[in-house]
């Protein structure tokens, strides 16, 4: 029996580091943090020196249950948790767990930690063990006391003055007046127009361009040139000048040059690459990595292939820098490695943490070695990260810079710009992304010109050019950018990220975050009376203090209290805000009916404009521009006889009635796909395709709102094998490929599509449904005000139309709320409460 327990974070690496330590250990998984934070106020008590309560998180219990049982048989415990704030964190609050239940007794208890996990790392933590280090305990606790007290407070501020709700945390309101102010410059842009002439040239059967740069002997600026009418009679005169005199090579400048490989990867850097190149969000990126360090099964055996993916240090272990320049030499040659290991130095205020950048553990364990065993996600982010190491020990690449000049004896000179690489270095393998499609002369190639060359004239072009506003950010922009203002850490990046889409506080469009009419209210408010408190230097400044925190140089209470006394005055002010103020937005323009200034506010659907003299005035119109008239569809209403028209609300565009109010006719503009398979709640209607506001495929009861059914997966006319289930859905995972589920939350049986009946009952005998809802952990609490419990008389039905739940059609759903829906025939409570649940908010036809 194993007499030592081993406790890690997740049970991926668990498994990989069972396979190490043999059969006198044994090795769980807490999976994740074992207790946090009272989630309702008071758990952090600034009147008692900031005394936190903290209750163990339900969801997990049954892991703790599991440890507590194993530890009772062993002679010693060893925390092996994540090599951070939040892995010290979670071994110290497991630890104090076990205390509490007075599990310990004398058995020793030992923090051991380690950055890549092999073998040989792995037996080297075990090996010098340490105490756990209280400074990095304390950091955490700060950072999440300091969250505490901004979300309990500051939401429900939101939710008074703006919209019930909403959060404010304390770094995602940073990040979200970056994108608000981005989206500000954007609009205060003004374009300003502005020309360039080239002339197409070709010599020795190699054509390039040379870009007119100087003209009348002065150098061209870059709106020197401001229309057209300019342009042509520029055009015309070197026209008229290369038909009198033939365009020579007048100087040819070469200059030689490196170029240097980027450091290897940090958080925030393989963030932005795995999004540049890859199309990887930051927490998609963070979980695939997160698999990649805790192990992945290649034939045979299970191996972590990354080091620590949380770290914001540049360097690397002295046994790494050697396995990689003995593996460059024996695979590229001595010419591709430099004299000295290459030692890199991070530009990040603060670093700390972890020890190293991010590598492969195995320099020889090749891209090309484990292609085709790897899952296509986990091969791609490997192979970038195995790149981006190997290169960063290359020697550098060596270009040839070509500038020549060319004129033909006037007073105007033409440049034409270019580069040849004559050593490739490290871009043999690896060349790093570039951000908002940033030029590179060193992609242009020049034919060979000496001066006195009479290079062919093609031709002479003019273009217009507009001057273009900042770009608004994408996933890798927002995350250097976040770096560079130290705002947050980078095992917070993805979560921010996520924070801001998940609250609706901005949408991701082609790749770019576009802030939404609420995220850009919210943002204001808090700009306009918490300035302080998402300004970027103070948010960096509170990084700077939990980094002390974390390196002992201060004490975590006092750093609270200096937080909390003026915050806490602040949100006393604030309580008197009214909500039209917080909401509103003084325009420069009159009302045309009464004459009173106009407001932008925000309404259900969004932003519009208002008279300030609501009530009495009832004017609006939308935020683009004047109102304009209803678009006619050409037929009556069938309930009232006025005419149909066209209107666009929350989730597109429908028909409705001319006569509304009075007349509440509306239909969808385009007819939902039927599926052919009838609706497994109600009976009465069949499950058609329709889309969520987010876009996303779904399919529901026809007869909504009176049934309220929906599934995501495209439903299948098969009963369940193991509940009978009137229906199955189609879905498609990495893991399991093609195969078919019960929606049933409470059975969630599940069978390749393609197995037979004996397969299929071989996979019954053993199948363990999912655990009830009612025993599962409540999702966090969002301290807001208590809801009185429904009658225990309320129906299945109308406890699952309260739910999220999607509507019939845009026009509905725009239009007047649902209705509650009917009891569905045949149907348990907990069948019908699952699916409304899992139901989008909002949908399309």
């Amino acid at each position: 029996m194993p007499r030592q327990l081993v406790i890690v974070e997740s049970p991926a690496k668990a498994k990989t580091i069972q396979k190490y330590l043999g059969e006198d250990f044994q090795v769980l998984a807490s999976y994740g943090h074992v207790r946090d934070l009272l989630p309702k106020e008071g758990a952090v008590d600034p009147e008692h020196d900031f005394a936190m309560r903290y209750v163990p998180i339900e969801r997990n219990e049954r892991h703790v249950e599991a440890i507590v049982k194993a530890l009772k048989g062993a002679d010693k415990l060893w925390l092996a948790t994540d090599p951070d704030r939040e892995g010290e964190a979670i071994s110290w609050h497991l630890l104090e767990l076990l205390k509490e239940r007075g599990l310990m007794g004398q058995k020793p208890a030992e923090r051991v930690v380690f950055h890549e996990i092999t073998k040989k790392a792995v037996q080297d933590a075990i090996a010098h063990p340490r105490t756990i280090a209280m400074d990095l305990v304390n950091a955490q606790q700060a950072r999440r006391a300091l969250d505490y007290l901004v979300g309990f407070n500051l939401s429900p501020l939101l939710w008074r003055k703006v919209r019930p709700g909403l959060s404010a945390g304390r770094v995602q309101s940073a990040a979200l007046r970056l994108i608000c102010e981005r989206e500000d410059e954007i609009e205060a842009f003004v374009t300003q127009e502005y020309w360039t002439i080239a002339a197409r040239l070709r010599h020795a059967d190699s054509e390039f361009a040379g870009r007119l740069t100087h003209w009348q002997g002065r150098k061209l600026d870059t709106f020197d040139i401001p229309n057209e009418e300019n342009a042509t009679a520029i055009r015309m005169e070197m026209a008229n000048d290369l038909a009198r005199h033939p365009l020579q090579v007048l100087e040819v400048e070469r200059k030689s040059r490196q170029r240097q490989p980027a450091a290897p990867f940090t958080t925030s850097t393989l963030q932005q690459e795995a999004s540049r190149k890859l199309g990887f969000s930051a927490s998609r990126t963070m979980r695939v990595a997160q698999q990649l360090y805790e192990g992945v099964a290649i034939g045979d055996e299970t191996a972590g292939l990354i080091t620590y993916m949380r770290t914001d240090a540049v360097n690397l272990a002295e046994e790494a820098l050697a396995s990689m320049r003995q593996f460059i030499d024996g695979h590229y040659g001595e010419a591709f490695l430099p004299a000295a290991p290459r030692r890199y130095k991070t530009k990040t205020k603060n670093a700390q943490e972890a020890h190293e950048a991010i590598r492969p553990t195995d320099i020889t364990r090749t891209p090309e070695a484990l292609q085709g065993r790897l899952e296509r996600d986990l091969w791609r982010l490997y192979d970038l990260i195995w790149k981006r190491s190997v290169a960063s020990q290359m020697a550098a690449a060596r270009l040839d810079l070509v500038a020549v000049d060319l004129g033909c004896g006037s007073h105007w000179t033409l440049r034409a710009n270019g580069s040849t690489v004559t050593f490739p270095g490290f871009l043999a393998i690896y060349q790093e992304g570039r951000d908002d499609n940033e030029e590179d002369e060193g992609n242009r190639l020049l034919p060979p010109l000496a001066v006195g060359d009479t290079p062919e004239i093609l031709g002479i072009d003019t273009d217009q050019h507009f001057t273009e506003p900042p770009p608004r950010y994408s996933e890798a922009t927002l995350v250097k950018s976040l770096e560079a203002h130290g705002i947050g850490r980078p095992s917070t990046y993805a979560s921010i990220i996520q924070t801001l889409q998940n609250r609706e506080y901005v949408a991701l469009e082609q790749r770019r975050f576009h802030p939404t009419d609420l995220g850009r209210v919210v943002g204001r408010f808090l700009v306009n009376h918490f300035e302080h408190y998402v300004n970027y230097g103070f948010t960096a400044a509170m990084e700077d203090d939990l980094d002390a925190i974390s390196r002992g140089e201060k004490t975590w209470q006092p750093v609270l209290k200096a937080f909390w006394g003026p915050f806490h005055a602040l949100l006393g002010e604030k309580a008197n805000v009214s909500r039209a103020e917080a909401t509103s937005e003084a325009l420069d323009e009159s009302c045309p009916q009464c004459g009173r200034p106009l407001l932008v506010r925000l309404g259900r659907h969004g932003r519009f404009v208002a008279c300030s003299g609501y009530p009495e005035c009832n004017y609006t119109r939308p935020l683009e521009g004047p109102r304009e008239e209803a678009e006619a569809v050409g037929r009556d209403c069938p309930e009232c006889g006025k005419p149909l028209i066209y209107k666009t609300g929350r989730y597109g565009r429908f028909i409705s009635c001319s006569g509304y109010p009075e007349c509440r006719y509306i239909e969808p503009l385009n007819k939902a796909k039927s599926t052919g398979v009838t609706c497994p709640a109600c009976g009465q209607g069949e499950l058609v395709e329709k889309r969520s506001r987010y876009g996303k495929v779904f399919y529901s009861c026809s007869t909504y709102p009176q049934c309220s059914y929906a599934v995501w997966g495209p439903p299948v006319a098969r009963p369940c094998p193991r509940c009978a289930w009137p229906i199955l859905v189609q879905k498609s995972t990495q893991r399991r490929g093609e195969e078919l589920v019960c929606p049933q939350g409470e059975c969630a049986f599940h069978f390749p599509e393609g197995a037979s009946d004996a397969e299929i009952a071989g996979l019954l005998v053993g199948y363990v449904p999912p655990e009830p809802k009612e025993k599962r952990a409540p999702r966090p609490a969002k301290s807001a005000p208590a809801k009185k419990a429904p009658s225990k008389k309320v129906s299945a039905a109308k406890k699952a139309s309260s739910a999220k739940k999607p509507a019939a059609s845009a026009g509905k759903a725009a239009s007047k709320p649902a209705k509650a829906a009917a009891k569905p025939k045949k149907s348990s409570p907990s069948t019908l409460g699952t699916a409304a649940k899992r139901a989008p908010k909002a949908i399309s036809s």
